[in-house]
């Protein structure tokens, strides 16, 4: 267990909470909040569409900063973002043999995102 380090994500494209297993004892505890940012309005398509870029890497990147030495991640929520996530982590050369699954699930309370979590990460 002490070399396991497994995490679970609910997210969508604006907030995640992240689970952490305690490496020791197994017991669940949220770790963090993290809270994307809205792309301000702009006159050219373009500009906003890159901006909209930029804030998902900038998103994606504080989220992987929980996740230090994650051996296991399950990623839920209710769009698409998770999946956008797992191809982040893919592609990112720490992450690159971090074992991921997905399923979908509406937003809920951290007590109900523990008890969630308690089957999928044991």
């Amino acid at each position: 267990m002490k070399n396991n380090y497994k995490f679970g994500i609910w997210m969508d494209s604006m907030h995640a909470t992240i689970i952490e297993a305690d490496k020791e004892n197994g017991k669940l505890r949220v770790l963090a909040h993290v809270e994307g940012e809205e792309p301000t309005a702009h006159e050219s398509e373009k500009t906003e569409n890159n901006q909209k870029i930029m804030l998902q890497a900038k998103y994606f990147k504080e989220i992987a900063s929980h996740l230090q030495n994650a051996t296991h991640v399950h990623l839920t929520g209710t769009g698409q973002a998770q999946e956008q996530f797992i191809h982040y982590l893919s592609q990112t050369p720490q992450f690159k043999n971090t074992q991921t699954e997905e399923t979908t699930t509406n937003r809920m309370s951290d007590e109900k995102l523990l008890d969630y979590f308690n089957d999928k990460l044991k």
